[in-house]
């Protein structure tokens, strides 16, 4: 801490420190306020006791980077026992003294189950149905966009027309595939700046002037192994729904993320992805459900949109999170970049 720095009691982010052995030493008062109780109880109460989520934290202990490089932890989940739980992203790190250093930054959590496990045959059953309803109508489209590409005259009008073509292909790919599902297709080197262009561009010819669209990216991002086509599709889904929301602006922006958990495997880099937007947010009553298919907030929607998202990011072995108020909603895909992927 530099002698600029404000004393941890000061400090609004619950922060709490804790030995190599991983027993908590000692917080400040906004770690035990979240917590919702004192710091005198919490002393000595080793990190296990704290967890709930079945000892998850403290097996991360031992694969703390001794450099002192922190550790994100996505939707942690901190209660005393027999107390709330409590969800935070919390950031683990060695100290000088082979300490550790837990830092929580508090968010509401939107559990959502697997779609992969929630849907039944049933509706599998009903989905293919639906593909085989659409499979003639997209013949139709993909006709009529040959036909009109012959007429039309100037770059931006055959541009559009050409977005028309893959975008039918697109639909029709994905029909095919609700009928007849195979396995993913093999990876290839991916910029995901590109796939991000792609998605801009179907949101400016769906949008136009109504909505701004703000480019935030980290050029230095590397590229890795993925699916162009199918982040595409996980994040045109996403920015769909921003302007369905009624947003004026919608952002796409760009980080890497250093030493992150996805799931139970930590990662030296991701990339993070987010689409964030001013629209009226996801309505309270579906926050919990919103990953489950056919749930919309729309009475014209499908409901399919976020359960293929969490796919796509599943099929990378990345994740789909959120947080969500009126005005300010955004959407987090993370994507995992292998050492090797880095290398290359």
């Amino acid at each position: 801490m530099t002698p600029d720095a404000p004393p941890l009691d000061q400090l609004a982010t619950p922060v709490a420190w804790l030995d190599a052995e991983g027993r908590l030493q000692g917080c400040n008062p906004a770690f035990a306020s979240w917590l919702g109780i004192s710091a005198r109880r919490l002393q000595g109460l080793a990190l296990a006791e704290l967890d709930a989520e079945g000892g998850r934290l403290s097996e991360l202990l031992p694969r703390l980077p001794a450099s002192g490089e922190a550790l994100r932890v996505r939707r942690g989940r901190l209660a005393f026992p027999g107390a709330a739980e409590h969800f935070a992203e919390l950031w683990l790190a060695r100290t000088a003294d082979g300490g550790i250093c837990l830092e929580a930054h508090p968010a509401d959590e939107f559990p959502g189950e697997d779609p992969a496990t929630a849907l039944p045959a049933a509706l599998s059953a009903a989905l293919k149905g639906l593909a085989h309803e659409i499979r003639n109508p997209l013949a139709g489209m993909k006709g009529a966009a040959q036909l009109l590409a012959r007429r039309v005259e100037g770059e931006d009008s055959r541009e559009l027309v050409e977005l028309i073509g893959s975008e039918v292909d697109r639909l029709a790919a994905l029909v095919e595939r609700l009928m007849n599902p195979a396995p993913p297709r093999a990876f290839a080197p991916t910029n995901i700046h590109a796939v991000l262009e792609r998605v801009r561009q179907l949101a400016e010819a769906e949008a136009g002037w109504s909505v701004k669209l703000v480019r935030d990216f980290d050029p230095s991002l590397p590229e890795f192994q993925g699916d162009a086509d199918r982040l595409v599709q996980a994040l045109w889904n996403l920015v769909r729904n921003a302007l369905e929301s009624g947003a004026s602006t919608v952002a796409l922006r760009t980080r890497a993320e250093h030493h992150v958990l996805i799931g139970d495997t930590a990662h030296r880099l991701a990339l993070r992805v987010e689409i964030a937007d001013d629209g009226r947010g996801v309505p309270e009553d579906l926050a919990e459900r919103i990953f489950l298919p056919l749930v919309s907030g729309r009475a014209e929607g499908t409901g399919l949109g976020l359960p293929l998202a969490q796919q796509v990011a599943r099929e990378h072995r990345g994740s789909l999170g959120y947080r969500s108020r009126p005005g300010h909603t955004v959407f987090t895909l993370l994507l995992p970049v292998p050492d090797d992927d880095q290398a290359e």
